[in-house]
């Protein structure tokens, strides 16, 4: 009964479980929650923001307890590198997976870790699509996936996984499947041939990334006559099916990988910094969050709870639904998640190797409102990417494949430099160009999107790859040119499957950027505090 065996150490132990979803969610920023809101906190918690719909019920706690209680959002691999960093200055941890706390704990700083509630993380597929593919009622493996996606019949949408727990899971899956379910996959599995070919193979199926699973269903809701599913968890699965009813569409149908099924467990643990007062608090709410009730608001919700298998005897059929595939009474069989030294090995084979390559379009501000600290910023996050040693260390390097073209512009474009795969010394060549530059002149955020496309439909089987355009800038164009841009852009066909991330910081306007990202289902990141660490967020999406 080897999933009893892995359900038992993912929840009990709390070291090793599945992954998150809505994980590598942006920082969304800190929320606090108390009962009065002029106090400062008397607990924080570094949370993954999939945990933002649960903020209620803690409210509810800290309003009956006289307590302040702060969430402060942070992606997965975020909440890892300050735990490893000894940098968490929270009271607490709550990362969607046991996952980041074994990568990230190695100072041992997390104590009284305790799964909150669980979610697997699932294929979310039409039910029309799925009954076409024979898959309602049947258990379906990963390798079946693989098919379906690589004749056509299947295009779906899942979350990065160096940046997103979901992403990870998922890939996690993967490796367990196509290396025969072992009990444990070791450093020896991985390197295998054929093993990292069939990867690769799958992973060039997903149709559309993100960096969060939050993100990727409201994307995949605005797009969804161009996709038929997405990986995510079967809680944001229920949510994404309540709207679709609601709108009088087809639901998606949730597929468990019968030989790759992960499991995120939500740990919730406490960061010792020797206050005892402290810890007694942080103790008195994690026991007010495994208590009955609330673990039933939480099954109400779509969130697992309880520590018999995964098994549902008392669900709500309208929130776990059988007509969704949504089966309360199925055991499901989770993988054993291995070491850390093999997770992490794992990660940065994806994110090197394996992962469907980037074609990336950075449209980099230097016009006069840049000078000096805006100008700073922009070169330092650059070097993040383009240092390889640094991109590492964020699970963002690049790959083989990876193709890469850097417009700086002001008024006007004041050059365009490009570099393919990951030689550091290609790449270091384009960070010396981005430095040698000096903030002048007006703004024109136009012409050089307008190019950035140009580029990126001169690159031959686009499908194979994510395109996207990362458009930074701190000002306002001197004139808007949108419809410019979209009579530009508009006949290539590309702006269904092109984005425009555009990251934005000082007096920019949102609302010109608005245009530009939700014409081409891209996204705004605010880098105004944190300018690097927003570059870092925007290539969880592509």
């Amino acid at each position: 009964m080897k999933w009893i065996w892995a359900l038992t150490a993912a929840i009990v132990i709390g070291a090793l479980g599945g992954c998150d979803s809505q994980q590598s969610a942006p920082p969304d920023g800190p929320t606090d929650i108390s009962a009065d809101s002029g106090k400062p906190a008397d607990l924080t918690i570094l949370s993954g923001s999939e945990n933002k719909p649960l903020e209620p019920i803690i409210q509810r706690y800290a309003h009956d307890h006289n307590l302040t209680v702060r969430m402060d959002y942070a992606g997965s691999v975020d909440i890892m590198q300050q735990l490893e960093n000894n940098t968490v200055a929270d009271n607490a941890v709550w990362p969607a997976n046991s996952l980041w706390n074994t990568l990230g704990d190695t100072h041992k700083l997390v104590k009284h870790s305790e799964s909150i509630m669980r979610t697997p993380v699932v294929f979310g597929v039409k039910k029309s699509v799925a009954a076409k593919l024979g898959w309602i009622g049947k258990p379906v493996t990963v390798e079946q996936i693989l098919q379906a996606a690589e004749s056509g019949r299947l295009r779906y949408m899942m979350t990065s996984a160096t940046q997103s727990n979901s992403g990870a899971s998922a890939y996690i899956g993967y490796l367990y499947a196509f290396s025969h379910n072992p009990e444990v996959l070791t450093m020896e599995q991985l390197q295998k041939p054929e093993l990292q070919a069939k990867i690769k193979r799958i992973l060039g199926t997903v149709n559309r990334s993100a960096g969060s699973s939050g993100w990727l269903k409201d994307l995949f809701l605005s797009k969804y006559d161009s996709y038929d599913g997405m990986v995510n968890y079967e809680s944001v699965i229920i949510d994404a099916d309540k709207e679709l009813v609601a709108a009088g569409k087809e639901p998606l149908y949730v597929i468990y990988p019968v030989d790759g099924l992960a499991i995120a467990d939500s740990p919730l643990g406490y960061v010792d910094k020797g206050d005892a007062a402290k810890e007694k608090q942080f103790l008195d709410l994690q026991q007010y969050l495994l208590s009955q009730p609330v673990q039933q608001q939480l099954l109400a919700q779509g969130r697992r709870v309880g520590l018999v298998g995964m098994s549902l005897t008392n669900a709500d059929k309208t929130v776990f639904n059988p007509d969704w595939g949504i089966d309360p009474k199925r055991v499901l069989s989770p993988i054993r998640f291995p070491s850390a030294d093999v997770l992490r090995a794992a990660l940065n084979l994806y994110q090197s190797a394996l992962r469907k390559p980037s074609v990336t379009v950075y449209c980099l501000d230097f016009s006069g409102s840049m000078q000096g600290k805006g100008e700073e910023q922009v070169k330092s996050a650059m070097r993040l990417l383009l240092d390889q040693q640094q991109a590492k260390q964020q699970l963002l390097q690049a790959s083989p494949q990876d193709k890469t073209t850097v417009i700086a512009f002001s008024d006007h474009i004041l050059g365009e430099w490009s570099a393919v795969g990951n030689d550091p010394a290609a790449l270091s060549a384009l960070d010396a160009k981005v430095n040698a530059l000096n903030a002048d002149g007006g703004t024109d955020i136009y012409h050089p999107a307008m190019r950035a496309f140009d580029i990126i439909k001169q690159q031959p089987n686009l499908e194979q790859s994510f395109p996207a355009v990362i458009l930074m800038t701190d000002g306002q164009s001197n004139q808007n040119l949108f419809t410019d841009f979209t009579q530009h852009v508009d006949p290539m066909g590309l702006k269904a499957d092109v984005p425009v991330f555009a990251i934005l910081f000082g007096d920019a306007d949102k609302s010109q950027l608005q245009q530009l990202t939700d014409h081409t289902s891209g996204k705004i990141f605010d880098g105004s505090q944190n300018l690097v660490g927003a570059f870092r967020e925007v290539k969880g999406y592509n």
